[in-house]
């Protein structure tokens, strides 16, 4: 179960810096009841903001945090479904804004209601065609007014 997996890191992380849920709490900017709930798994798995803030507040890595609260797949993973899912004549720069863009994914829900996997999985599919397709329009853009290849 994610939540619990979530919990454990987050637990170890703020155990390993010395920090008590109050300490946490407090740099991070959320309330200690939060993050016990966390913790102990009764709470969901937290928002991609909610995440950030206790990454910057235990200094460690946004990214694995998100791995953790399964919003993305290990680095690895990632960079494999990048290259992947990216034209050939995309640039390093153009990865790495791909990467940056699905690695900020936030939970996404309709109505109020989380999104389930699959749902979530065709959202995904189709801003990868609308981030590629932005992309190249950008890149025509700027070879029809006579300026370098977004390089």
């Amino acid at each position: 179960m994610v939540e619990n997996e979530f919990g454990n890191l987050l637990k170890q992380l703020r155990e390993q810096k010395g920090l008590t849920i109050n300490q946490l709490a407090d740099a991070a900017g959320i309330s200690n009841s939060q993050i016990s709930r966390m913790e102990n798994g009764v709470r969901g798995v937290p928002k991609a903001t909610t995440i950030r803030k206790l990454a910057e507040a235990l200094n460690t890595s946004y990214g694995d945090l998100m791995i953790a609260a399964g919003y993305l797949e290990g680095a690895d993973d990632l960079n494999e479904s990048v290259a992947e899912q990216s034209p050939e004549w995309a640039t390093s720069k153009d990865k790495r804004d791909f990467k940056k863009m699905l690695e900020e994914d936030g939970e996404l829900m309709f109505d109020g209601i989380p999104l389930d996997q699959e749902d979530k999985q065709r959202i995904k599919d189709v801003l990868t065609g609308l981030f590629w397709e932005a992309k190249q329009m950008n890149k025509r853009k700027k070879n029809n007014n006579g300026t370098p290849d977004g390089k």
